[in-house]
């Protein structure tokens, strides 16, 4: 029975049952554990945290708001938290509920590990060797080599966007988290590729993105398969690079142009996937045919000029002007230009169509043979002088060539200006005209008659003259005989005696006689001989020395004495 005064039983004791009670519920609260609290008072700075421990835990408020600084809890609610330290001595405990919810979601994330799931994250940042990335929290690390099957070019595009991510390592320890998104993508991309080659055949339709662009081709992603678009297949008109037409990452629509199953190798195309503009090319481009086309490209040889789409031709830089020698077609045309052409020639097999530019006009060289036939006697000015000769302006775009050898019959005409300069108006007769090699010759000296034209006439062989020197070389003398005929006295015809230069014997300006012993006007050679002179003369001194006594009737002495004379 139960003693009224004190209240107490007789066989309970009250003070040892609280004893027992308190360490039962303290014996749970392990260090390092999450145990359920509730909240029983919240302020700015703190919340306490009811354990049912000998007193309350004071967590930071800080450790309960939001990233907008709001609280989230109230009094009353019920939290997980987690035991950081007690002392049972003083009755005091220390909690975290940041802890207890970092540890719950190490829980989740070895889960998600041990069953090979999939975790969503939000990449934060950008840091050495690749990214910071918050899951729900906990900041893991996601290595550069691990963020996608290819370089990315322009890291600092992903900061800020949500992916999908499988976790590859953890420590709780160190608190460290490692994930990575590649490993989904190759995951991805496998399957795909195994969907993709069971279905995979020459002709089909596909879709794919463009992942990387060379100067040959552009490689596309067809889900899990690469395939290869040549620069050739990209478009029937020609085309310098790819990026002319295709940018990185464009989707496109390509047609399978053959697919080689063992190596997995495809080949796309872009242009097969309209009409071949080249079909019946020769029909819509007959030969002959004028037509308006933009210029599109300039090599050294020529400019290449598009007629309609997918269709170009090139015009040689020969085609370009009747009269102008270019040395590039940016003298005539640029880029963009629209120009006038006529069809030149037709290959549908080779894809080639041959322009010309010139033959929308007249050929000029037509026009001067007309005008200007062999013989004509014209006049026109210098516009250049070379070394071996001299163009005259005829016609706009065409000159006339004066030849040194053809501006005087008889002067040795060494350089053109010695006669003549740039600006000189002269007169000339027209030689040839060569329409095919575009030639137009011209002379002066063909004015007046050859004098070489009578040399044969005038100077038999046979004959005897009379000449000035005017060069005295090591093979013979140059002689003069009237003004622009020369013969030539050589070496061998100079004397019979061996004993004495050309230049000893003779010197410029010295008259001598000698005779014709050869003359050829087509040559406008004129061989001379002293020595056959003083031959002749040699050889009447014995007919005189015989013949003057019959003939005077002188004696011995007499002939002595008038031989001494003559001496």
């Amino acid at each position: 029975m139960a003693n009224l005064e004190t209240g107490h039983d007789s066989d309970f004791n009250f003070a040892d049952a609280l004893e027992n009670y308190l360490n039962d519920e303290i014996g749970e609260l392990e260090e390092g554990s999450i145990v359920k609290g509730e909240v029983v008072r919240v302020d700015d700075e703190n919340v306490l945290v009811d354990v049912s421990f000998k007193s309350e835990g004071q967590i930071p408020a800080a450790e309960f708001r939001d990233p907008a600084g709001n609280l989230t809890v109230k009094v009353g609610d019920q939290v997980d938290v987690y035991v950081v330290r007690k002392n049972e001595s003083e009755g005091t405990i220390t909690l975290s509920f940041e802890k207890a919810k970092r540890m719950q979601l190490f829980d989740q994330l070895e889960e998600v590990q041990e069953n090979n799931s999939i975790i969503k994250g939000h990449i934060v940042r950008r840091i050495k060797g690749g990214y910071t990335v918050d899951i729900g929290g906990v900041e893991a690390f996601l290595p550069g080599s691990h963020v996608d099957l290819r370089p990315v070019p322009d890291m600092d595009a992903l900061v800020n966007q949500e992916f999908e991510f499988r976790v590859l390592k953890i420590n709780r320890r160190r608190s460290n988290v490692i994930v990575s998104r590649r490993v989904l993508l190759e995951e991805e991309r496998d399957s795909k590729r195994q969907d993709l080659l069971a279905t995979l055949e020459e002709g089909q339709i596909v879709k794919g993105k463009a992942k990387n662009i060379t100067d040959y081709g552009v490689f596309v992603d067809l889900g899990g398969l690469d395939g290869l678009l040549h620069i050739t297949d990209m478009s029937w008109k020609r085309i310098r690079h790819p990026k002319e037409m295709i940018t990185l990452g464009q989707e496109l629509e390509l047609k399978v142009l053959s697919f080689d199953r063992e190596s997995n190798k495809v080949s796309l195309g872009l242009k097969q996937l309209v009409a071949d503009p080249w079909q019946d090319i020769s029909a819509r481009f007959p030969e002959g045919k004028k037509c308006l086309g933009k210029v599109t490209n300039l090599v050294d040889y020529g400019a290449f000029v598009e007629l309609e789409s997918g269709v170009e031709g090139l015009v040689h830089i020969s085609e370009m002007s009747w009269t102008r020698k270019l040395r590039h077609p940016s003298q005539m045309v640029k880029v963009g230009e629209e120009v006038e052409v006529v069809i030149l020639g037709v290959d549908g097999e080779k894809k080639r169509i041959s322009l010309g530019m010139k033959q929308v006009r007249p050929n000029p060289w037509e026009l001067v043979a007309e005008k200007y036939p062999e013989g004509t006697i014209l006049e026109g000015v210098i516009k250049n002088i070379t070394e071996f000769g001299m163009f005259i302006g005829i016609e706009d775009g065409i000159d006339g060539l004066i030849h040194v050898s053809d501006i005087s019959w008889t002067k040795k005409v060494r350089h053109p200006n010695e006669l003549y300069k740039v600006g000189d108006v002269v007169q000339a007769k027209v030689l040839t005209v060569d329409q095919e090699n575009e030639k137009f010759t011209l002379g002066i000296k063909q004015l007046v008659e050859d004098p070489w034209a009578h040399v044969p006439a005038a100077y038999p062989v046979g004959c005897t003259v009379k000449g000035i020197v005017t060069n005295i070389t090591d093979f013979g003398l140059f002689v003069e005989v009237e003004e622009g005929i020369e013969g030539l006295v050589h070496v061998s015809e100079l004397s019979g005696k061996k004993t004495k230069t050309p230049a000893e014997s003779f010197k410029e300006g010295q008259e001598i006689q000698a005779k014709v012993i050869h003359v050829s006007a087509e040559e406008r050679r004129l061989g001379l001989s002293i020595k056959q002179i003083k031959d002749e003369e040699e050889r009447r001194k014995p007919k005189e020395f015989h013949a003057g006594p019959q003939e005077s009737g002188l004696n011995l002495g007499d002939l002595l004495k008038q031989a001494s004379e003559s001496e």
